[in-house]
């Protein structure tokens, strides 16, 4: 479906206001969207409970539904959507982890293929707790870990969804990847 980017931003602008945008949007995002989720379960293990594609659609209903939704730009709907996308995957872990009463929650790998700090497998929980950690002294890295982590997206896409330039994204990419590694490892070893 090939629309001008006048249009797209239209979309997008009134994608919280009706069904009609949101039905307008989704064919022009939906690739993107998957294949960001895509990206995430790359490093999940074989017989993941929670599909790309599941991950995808529940992250997309959850946006439609909420009338009150505002987006700017295509930048704010993929940090949005990168934002959800973590909410849920966090939800899944939880749930998870109740049903198997206190036993070890789910775990990710982060490695070289994909965009977080590399290592060992880490507990999605204890990444989203360190995530929250690292978003009260600053709000940007946390963003930018859950762009680059749960939505997928590159350095570049980050820094334009960001609003600031390559160098800068990837400075603080660096900075944050240390820190939680860091933070991770101390709450493995505690």
């Amino acid at each position: 479906m090939a629309l001008d980017t006048h249009s797209v931003t239209r979309i997008l602008t009134d994608f919280g206001s009706g069904e009609v945008a949101a039905r307008q949007l989704l064919p022009l995002v939906y690739d993107e969207l998957r294949r960001l989720a895509a990206s995430h379960f790359e490093s999940e293990r074989v017989g993941h409970t929670l599909q790309p594609t599941a991950l995808v659609n529940e992250a997309y209903l959850r946006m439609a539904s909420d009338a009150g939704l505002k987006i700017a730009n295509r930048a704010h709907f993929f940090r949005l959507a990168s934002k959800v996308m973590r909410q849920i995957l966090v939800d899944h872990a939880r749930s998870k982890e109740a049903l198997k009463r206190g036993g070890a929650g789910e775990r990710i790998t982060l490695d070289d293929s994909f965009p977080g700090p590399s290592g060992p497998a880490v507990d999605l929980l204890d990444l989203d707790e360190s995530l929250e950690r690292l978003a009260a002294f600053s709000p940007d890295k946390a963003r930018l870990v859950e762009l680059r982590f749960f939505g997928g997206l590159s350095i570049e896409e980050a820094a334009d969804a960001l609003n600031i330039s390559r160098t800068q994204a990837t400075r603080e990419w660096r900075m944050a990847r240390a820190w939680l590694a860091e933070e991770l490892g101390r709450g493995a070893n505690a």
